[in-house]
């Protein structure tokens, strides 16, 4: 359960067994119907015991009953997961994936960027 959401990046979270603890998010805005005291929260342990938060806020459940995804990092991976195995078709046959590539004449980012590997056995040097 949260407690308080504060410096943006930082949560106060009650453990089941009451236990408190500081919990770190990736996400810097405000997360407005996210943020409410006693919200439903999920969090992972990184498994890391340099980190200086070992526990991160992945998921909060709103007072709607919305789960919404804390963890702006976590659809990277899961987008990438998604095309590397095959799951969806239309995105197969790419070998290269680039996050937050720029991309563009005006210097936009795109996430991912999907490229094919050109194909050098006709070249002529």
């Amino acid at each position: 359960m949260l407690i308080r959401c504060y410096k943006r990046f930082l949560g106060d979270v009650r453990l089941l067994d009451g236990e408190v603890i500081t919990v770190h998010t990736s996400n810097p805005g405000s997360m407005p119907g996210c943020v409410e005291p006693g919200s439903r929260v999920w969090i992972r342990d990184s498994g890391n015991a340099a980190c200086r938060y070992l526990w991160s806020w992945e998921i909060s459940k709103t007072t709607d009953g919305v789960m919404v995804g804390i963890n702006t990092l976590l659809s990277n991976h899961l987008v990438r997961e998604v095309i590397e195995s095959g799951v969806i078709a239309g995105l197969g046959g790419y070998d290269i994936i680039r996050g937050e590539a720029g991309y563009g004449n005006e210097h936009s980012r795109i996430n991912p960027l999907l490229e094919k590997s050109q194909d050098r056995s006709d070249t002529v040097n």
